[in-house]
């Protein structure tokens, strides 16, 4: 049986020899190509192209590698790499300076705070004492790691909060004497945080029983008793240098570094006294602000710093000799205010220009308003910062600039100070739009 019988297998047959004729013919054009290009170009007198030397058989380009690691990619994008911080002390210090913005709006000059309450261990400026009083001991050869020393502090809650995080994260123990009329988040955290705490009863800094001098005679048994060879160190955070140097040292040059210098006031309360004189020693002593500076004290009821700053003497000339309470005037507010005078205080004294009385129910009133106004909720210190940093504006030429410190977070006050504002009725949103009214404050421009 003949194809010719068959058109249609004919046909088919065609179609397949057609389609291996023009495979075989493409591919024979494609290694031809090249020569007749060449050829081609000598006869237009045009040097061959150097660049597609393809030898007259299939062309395929040679594979590039390409690096796709971590490092390749950084280099490809031009940015350095960046420094990852080591441990919780590597996330201590360079914290944000902002604007308060309300506060700013009511005064018409600008009001900044250095937030101190977002340091990575204890979450307040105690977080950079702290580690520079492990730091400066270990280099003394006071506390060695892995030796089972046991750092010891007397403390209203803060730095023994920054000292047991950080005691924890380079290889000792905490132990932590605070008075029993303090918040009781601050002792519960401290527990936590796996310190030991001895919470007693307040006393006069000249008895042995003040939670202070307490510390100091638990860190000498210890010594004394230790039966391997630990050792206990007393922190002493209100007498050590390593308080105030840590400021002058890190605090101070960074908002001088985020305020570009420019600065008229600069207002804090002093507990130990370490954060205002750094500061000031700093911005006044190494920058030589001076004159173009302001430092101010806020002081809460029941501190004698107000007088002082402002008379030159602790106590007013009604108090008799001997007669004086522990404080005089029981204050809701925690962390500052002191009735006498620490080296870490005296090392700035004389650069503090003035000074900011607080009351309780200012306190209180400025809390509330932040949280209302700005979203911001804090501490008893902090809000005493702020009714200062107002006071101070006041005082001086509409835009100005003043920055204060937010020492650490309203969590820590809930029991206390936060309760005290629900139980007067503050927490309650209100109208009230007079900021230095709400307060009592006077312009005084």
């Amino acid at each position: 049986m003949s194809m010719s019988n068959h058109p249609k297998a004919y046909g088919t047959a065609a179609i397949a020899v057609a389609f291996m004729a023009g495979v075989l013919l493409t591919l024979g054009f494609k290694d031809f190509y090249p020569d007749l290009e060449r050829r081609y170009q000598r006869r237009r007198g045009q040097p061959p192209n150097s660049s597609d030397s393809r030898p007259g058989s299939t062309y395929l380009p040679p594979v590039k590698l390409e690096d796709h690691t971590r490092s390749a990619r950084q280099s490809m994008v031009g940015l350095p790499t960046p420094q990852i911080p080591e441990g919780v002390e590597g996330i201590i210090g360079n914290t944000p300076l902002f604007k308060i913005k309300s506060l700013s709006e009511a005064t018409g000059c600008t009001i900044l705070a250095k937030a101190e309450f977002l340091n990575g261990a204890g979450g307040s400026p105690k977080d950079r004492v702290a580690l520079n009083m492990i730091a400066m001991a270990e280099e003394e050869g006071l506390l060695t790691p892995g030796r089972g020393d046991t750092i010891y502090e007397g403390t209203v809650g803060s730095t023994g909060i920054s000292l047991a995080t950080l005691a924890r994260a380079k290889g000792y123990k905490a132990y932590i004497c605070m008075p029993n009329d303090q918040s009781t988040e601050k002792s519960d955290l401290l527990h936590h945080l796996g310190a030991e705490v001895e919470r007693v009863t307040p006393a006069p800094i000249t008895s042995t029983e003040h939670f202070v001098n307490l510390a100091r005679t638990r860190a000498k048994e210890h010594t004394a008793s230790s039966k391997d060879e630990s050792k206990g160190f007393f922190a002493d955070q209100f007498e050590s240098n390593a308080n105030y140097q840590v400021h002058f040292q890190t605090t101070g040059p960074e908002i001088w570094q985020q305020t570009g210098g420019q600065l008229d006031a600069f207002v804090a309360g002093a507990g130990t006294g370490g954060t205002i004189s750094g500061i000031s020693l700093f911005l006044k002593h190494e920058m030589g602000m001076w004159g173009d500076l302001k430092v101010v004290l806020a002081d809460p009821e029941g501190s004698g710093l107000y007088n002082k700053v402002k008379h030159g003497v602790m106590f007013s000339n009604t108090e008799k000799e001997g007669t004086r309470r522990r404080q005089q005037v029981d204050s809701i507010v925690e962390g500052i205010g002191i009735n006498r005078l620490t080296e870490n205080f005296e090392a700035g004294r004389e650069l503090i220009d003035d000074a900011v009385k607080v009351t309780d129910l200012q306190a209180m009133q400025m809390a509330r308003w932040l949280v209302e106004k700005d979203g911001i909720f804090v501490g008893s210190s902090s809000a005493v910062n702020c009714v200062a940093a107002l006071a101070t504006a006041m005082k001086m030429p509409k835009g100005s600039r003043i920055v204060t410190i937010l020492c650490d977070s309203g969590t820590r006050h809930l029991s206390k100070f936060w309760k005290k504002v629900g139980e007067l009725g503050l927490k309650e949103e209100h109208d009230q739009t007079d900021l230095l009214k709400l307060l009592g404050i006077k312009d005084e421009r």
